[in-house]
């Protein structure tokens, strides 16, 4: 803080006459004018001998107030042998501050005694930035890490910090904190764009927000405030703690994608048999792999995050995420991930097959939990990709429907296998006499050169009709 008014008296023995000398001195400015205050910013103790000063001094004092100038120090001796009495009169009345400079004390030596006190305090701020940022660097290095840094963050600033994720959601916040107050605010523009720094200021403090990560889109938020207004120190501990703060968080992206990327191939490497070769370099990250048996989850790939926390997961080269579980735990592990297929449960030698069924439960979803063995429920077709059963379906019926009779030969051929090969059943399902179905069941057999009566030709033109639909 700047030295008050009394500081430079004191230091410099100059005699107070009015006002309250608790006023800060940002400066000393020298001036004989009768209105000086275009020159002046405010904060300044102005020094005068007064000599173009004579009669009513209200006025000159009055613009001085105005100006929001800190004192005035009047020198005698030279133009006047004490200070005027109408000076010292106005200057209580406006309630300036006003001072006696005594004639052997040169004005010079005023501003430089109030240039070292000012040297002297922006030397403590730094001091006291140094000391603090060494504080907060400790506490970053404690096992509690980020939130160690939250903690002392709240101490260095005599208020409260917090630790927020990319969504605003509080991970970890001191006593006091009004981290929900600011969520609000963490959203990003119509360009996608978050904000770069929050700063409200209000009945209840000041609060700085600021985001964590050197990308585009944050990797989280911390929050900080207090009652008061911060001053030019306090925000540069709030920088420091910010920029602790991202390191850690980068950090902690760098190992959680390098473990991911050890996890694919641990992955890769069960699905080729080699459980114990996967269980070896599992081990060293604190992980393990459930006992049989197991089942395996599929899922998008921003479940993940989700999932992580609670069952064996990675992620394949497509870009599926897959949980392996106990058995007995899936219900439990899927409920994390929301739209999720569920394989039957297996050995860790049939895991091949049980990504396989995950992977089709999944493309089944509509946004919840699907298990493979109530695809059996829903059909043959329910088993099958959907893009493969089309082209096959476009294929099987391409000479039917490239024919140029007016005759519907792919809804005969639906209704005939439909009534399971019986012509009175189908022709009436068709409107159509018998004869004219057979006619045109024997035209569809040499158009697809298949034996109708063959049940298993029958069943790949039902399932080339259904995937058509």
């Amino acid at each position: 803080m700047a030295p008050s008014l009394r500081t430079v008296a004191r230091r410099m023995g100059l005699r107070p006459l009015a006002g309250s000398l608790d006023p800060v001195v940002r400066w000393v400015a020298v001036s004989e004018l009768e209105d000086p205050t275009p020159f002046l910013e405010g904060s300044e103790l102005l020094l005068t001998t007064g000599m173009r000063l004579t009669g009513n001094f209200s006025p000159y004092v009055a613009r001085l107030v105005e100006r929001g100038v800190a004192g005035l120090g009047f020198g005698v001796g030279l133009t006047h042998d004490t200070v005027p009495s109408e000076l010292v009169a106005a200057a209580t009345t406006a309630g300036l501050p006003l001072l006696e400079v005594p004639r052997e004390t040169p004005f010079i030596a005023i501003g430089k005694v109030v240039s070292e006190l000012l040297a002297a305090e922006q030397y403590e701020e730094i001091t006291r930035a140094f000391a603090a940022q060494g504080r907060l660097t400790r506490a970053a290095l404690r096992p509690e890490g980020m939130n160690a840094v939250i903690d002392r963050l709240a101490k260095e600033v005599d208020g409260w910090a917090a630790l927020l994720d990319e969504t605003g959601g509080v991970r970890h916040a001191t006593p006091g904190a009004r981290a929900e107050d600011v969520a609000a605010d963490l959203s990003p523009d119509a360009d996608g764009r978050f904000p770069a720094s929050l700063a409200i200021s209000g009945p209840e403090g000041q609060v700085v927000v600021q985001p964590l990560g050197g990308g585009a889109r944050p990797r989280g938020f911390f929050a900080v405030g207090a009652a008061h207004a911060f001053s030019p120190v306090t925000h540069t501990v709030i920088n420091a703690a910010g920029s602790l703060l991202t390191l850690a968080v980068e950090r902690g992206n760098a190992y959680l994608e390098a473990e991911r990327r050890v996890r694919a191939a641990v992955l890769e490497l069960l699905l080729a048999g080699a459980v114990e070769q996967a269980r070896a370099i599992l081990g060293p990250l604190g992980g393990g792999l459930p006992e049989e048996p197991v089942a395996v989850l599929a899922a998008a790939p921003d479940a993940l995050d989700l999932l992580e926390p609670h069952a064996f997961t990675a992620t394949t080269a497509a870009g599926l995420t897959v949980a392996v579980t106990a058995a007995e735990a899936a219900g439990r592990v899927a409920a994390h991930a929301g739209a999720a297929g569920l394989s039957g449960p297996c050995s860790y030698g049939e895991l091949r097959g049980a990504l396989d069924q995950a992977r089709r439960a999944f493309q089944a979803s509509d946004g919840g939990l699907v298990r493979f063995a109530d695809l059996a429920g829903q059909g043959l077709l329910a088993l099958l990709d959907p893009a493969a059963a089309q082209a096959f379906s476009a294929a099987a019926l391409a000479p039917l429907s490239r024919y140029g009779s007016r005759a519907d030969l792919v809804g005969s051929l639906r209704a005939y296998l439909a009534s399971n090969g019986h012509w009175d059943a189908a022709a009436q399902r068709l409107g159509i006499h018998r004869h004219t179905l057979r006619y045109r069941m024997k035209r569809v057999a040499e158009l697809l050169g298949r034996d109708l009566d063959d049940p298993g030709v029958r069943a790949e033109l039902w399932i080339a009709l259904e995937a058509s639909r």
